[in-house]
């Protein structure tokens, strides 16, 4: 599906780190939106469906946490999973918070998403090669450690 000839890249870099991220991270959420097109669900909401199978049930808050996101995000990514009734909230067991979980419906949505994100997942790293997934990890990493 991609295609890569050895160094050459056809976009001209930033002296700006951060600008290079951002695009970088644009394009790669797109490829994945593009793959995952299919399925009916954005990156973000099958990322917030796969944390939430890993989880739930869990506080809106934990799950905020947990995703590395912040509450506002997750509430606004959180809408159109509810309006479609992949997830379900409720009253936890403090009546002050409010727990998640999937639906049948999302669990099937999800299931439905997972080939096609492992079909993306295999390309991107066909596109990048063992040793530079390997570095990319490690980097990723290393910038997630920026802010704690």
């Amino acid at each position: 599906m991609m295609q890569s000839d050895a160094g050459y890249f056809p976009k001209q870099s930033s002296p700006c780190l951060c600008l290079n991220i951002r695009r970088a991270s644009r394009a790669v959420s797109a490829f994945y939106e593009k793959m995952l097109e299919p399925s009916g669900l954005k990156i973000a909401q099958y990322s917030l469906l796969r944390h939430l199978e890993q989880t739930e049930p869990v506080t809106i808050t934990r799950l905020a946490h947990i995703m590395r996101i912040d509450r506002t995000t997750l509430n606004r990514n959180m809408k159109p999973l509810l309006s479609a009734g992949l997830i379900a909230v409720h009253a936890g067991e403090d009546p002050r918070s409010r727990q998640v979980e999937l639906t049948a419906a999302g669990k099937s949505a999800l299931n439905s998403a997972l080939a096609l994100w492992n079909q993306a997942q295999a390309s991107l790293q066909e596109y990048l090669g063992e040793t530079e997934t390997a570095q990319f990890n490690r980097l990723v990493a290393k910038l997630e450690a920026l802010v704690p």
